[in-house]
């Protein structure tokens, strides 16, 4: 385990696991947390070894609960020389990654959380768990958390979060599309296990290639879309990962996946 003070790294067989280590703050976001987040992307994407990452919050009380507003000024600071703000950046570092994550959310998950939640690939939370995009009720909006926000869920639904900034359970959660699972806080870990053996027996170059086209197209027309993806069929079709999958196939085994 590497042990950053607000952020911890873990290798749990072919996952890694990053845990948002301020459970007395409630997982408030600073700068230490953005920049051990962004690292341990990182470091997933440079160990061959990893296959999935899995976000989650230290204890059972909250994921994230947004911004550190006990130092709001420093929250809420910009250098306005810098084009990027930190938190923007690890928001497009996630959607250019090109390994799967899941957001393990085993307690509340408010405001920038609620973005932490978005930029990852499926999420599973306990049953107990409240959201929400609190940001008006202190004079602020959830600007950057709308980026991904808007992909995921219904706008209408959006429109109510952000602008009552009422929270919603996990069941409402699940309906608009945020949550793959609702599940018993004693059943979190069994069922993002679950996920992650679902996700490790593919073939880790289809995911690879699969997600890298995926983010390509989504801004796309339907005509660019196809012509894109026509193409990437036959260039994923000549990796060793098709091949050998092709093959066992054939034999009625199971693949042994070179990920390449």
């Amino acid at each position: 385990m590497n042990d950053t003070n607000s952020v911890l790294f873990e290798k749990r067989g072919q996952a890694f696991w990053i845990t948002i280590n301020r459970p007395d703050k409630r997982n408030a976001l600073n700068g230490e947390v953005i920049a051990g987040i962004a690292r341990g992307y990182r470091d997933a994407h440079d160990d061959n070894d990893v296959r999935v990452i899995v976000l989650t919050g230290a204890g059972d009380k909250a994921f994230c609960a947004g911004a550190d507003l006990q130092n709001s000024g420093a929250a809420f600071a910009m250098d306005f020389a810098r084009p990027n703000a930190d938190y923007a950046d690890l928001l497009r570092l996630s959607q250019n990654a090109t390994k799967p994550s899941i957001a393990r959310v085993g307690g509340v998950c408010m405001a920038g959380g609620m973005g932490l939640l978005c930029m990852t690939d499926m999420a599973v939370a306990a049953d107990h768990v409240i959201f929400g995009l609190p940001e008006v009720k202190v004079g602020v909006f959830p600007m950057q958390v709308m980026a991904l926000l808007q992909e995921v869920a219904p706008r209408r639904l959006i429109n109510e979060w952000a602008l009552t900034g009422e929270p919603f359970d996990a069941r409402a959660a699940q309906a608009a599309g945020l949550l793959n699972y609702v599940v018993p806080a004693a059943e979190l870990d069994a069922r993002i296990e679950w996920l992650i053996g679902r996700i490790t027996d593919k073939s880790p170059t289809a995911i690879r290639r699969g997600k890298y086209a995926m983010r390509a197209i989504a801004a796309m027309s339907f005509d660019e879309a196809i012509a894109y993806t026509e193409s990437q069929i036959g260039l994923l079709a000549m990796t060793e990962d098709a091949k050998e999958g092709l093959k066992a196939f054939g034999e009625k085994r199971k693949p042994i996946w070179p990920g390449k």
